[in-house]
């Protein structure tokens, strides 16, 4: 399940996006506009910008910007960054593997082939979708009322 977190995450990157033509953002504005607690909010960017998603300005007009152009962000990245990995069980995670305590032959287990298919179909589309993505399909929903 993608966790609040992660959702926050995405509204305020794709925050970022829209405004790319500003230098940068400030927390405030992000917060405001989105809707997302400022503390919460403060500590996801931070966490962003940590493993180089985002960059930041400090003083007055200062802010956060995205590191990159929306279209090299990936939502699986985003998603790894702040949920960790994408496997909805542990023996299905290519980063953090660990076998099941009930599980005696991993390499044969049918539900254990069956979530790395899963985890295989998500990171599919995921990886593949970025925040250019979401602001295009952002526009044409908006278009289209």
């Amino acid at each position: 399940m993608l966790s609040k977190k992660a959702k926050y995450a995405l509204q305020a990157l794709t925050f970022l996006a829209q405004h790319a033509d500003q230098d940068s953002t400030g927390i405030a504005e992000i917060a405001e506009q989105e809707k997302i607690p400022r503390k919460f909010l403060e500590t996801i960017l931070l966490e962003l910008k940590n493993q180089g998603i985002l960059i930041s300005k400090r003083g007055k007009g200062g802010g956060y910007a995205l590191r990159q152009d929306a279209e090299a962000i990936s939502i699986g990245q985003v998603i790894r960054v702040i949920d960790g990995p994408l496997a909805l069980t542990p023996c299905a995670s290519r980063t953090a593997f660990k076998p099941c305590q009930e599980c005696k032959k991993p390499d044969s287990c049918s539900i254990r082939l069956l979530m790395v298919k899963v985890r295989d179909a998500t990171a599919e589309i995921l990886d593949h979708t970025t925040l250019r993505h979401i602001i295009d399909s952002q526009s044409a929903l908006l278009y289209m009322i």
